[in-house]
């Protein structure tokens, strides 16, 4: 499993842009869900939300681990399980309790940080996007909205349920080419709080007997 998380941390949450070039098709009702609540994230002060991260292969999750996330502008805080990671708008800062090992990088030029909203803005260069109809989400009437890779990029499609009336993401479901899933189910979200000033700080003394190494 702490295989899969980092994975998850470096990798399912990093959403790379590749500019790909082949021709789109964008469904019309799809891209204005997707357009709504770009807009609406990126209109708060800051955002909060709790997650479960399941995990399985061959569609089903066979283990699910409990995460937090805060975001302010492009800073962030993330945590699941014994990894917790930083970004202070200039440095990744990626800590790891369990093996008590800190790794720091500068994230590259073409590289969309995690946010609940990475699909929701690379599907305009990345992404067939198709509309798939209504399903519930925890009592909630979700809009279901697929995402297929124009040009191979190890993923199958993803499935992205959203809140239309609120316009804000509750689930998304990622399928590899590999037959792994990846999900993530948003279970509370909050906007605009009082952060501590120093929440997207990485401070160094925490962390004296860490293994630090600087990519």
């Amino acid at each position: 499993m702490k295989k899969i998380i980092s994975k998850v941390v470096l990798g399912v949450f990093v959403v790379g842009s590749m500019n790909f070039v082949e021709a789109q098709k964008i469904d019309a009702k799809a891209k204005k869900i997707l357009d709504d609540i770009t807009a609406n994230y990126n209109s708060k002060k800051n955002s909060y939300f709790k997650f479960a991260f399941g995990s399985g292969t061959n569609g089903a999750v066979s283990k699910t681990e409990p995460g937090i996330y805060y975001s302010a502008g492009d800073k962030y805080k993330l945590k699941i399980m014994e990894t917790e990671q930083i970004f202070d708008g200039n440095k990744i800062y990626n800590i790891n309790t369990e093996d008590m090992e800190v790794t720091v990088a500068k994230p590259k030029a073409n590289t969309a940080m995690f946010s609940p909203i990475n699909y929701l803005t690379s599907y305009r260069n990345d992404y067939n996007v198709s509309y798939s109809g209504k399903k519930t989400v925890d009592g909630v009437s979700a809009d279901l909205i697929k995402l297929t890779p124009v040009k191979a990029n190890g993923l199958k499609y993803i499935y992205l349920y959203v809140d239309s009336a609120k316009k804000q993401m509750l689930k998304l479901e990622q399928f590899g080419n590999n037959k792994d899933i990846s999900v993530i189910s948003i279970k509370e979200y909050k906007e605009n709080q009082q952060l501590d000033p120093n929440m997207f700080v990485y401070d160094k003394n925490k962390y004296k007997n860490y293994l630090v190494t600087e990519l």
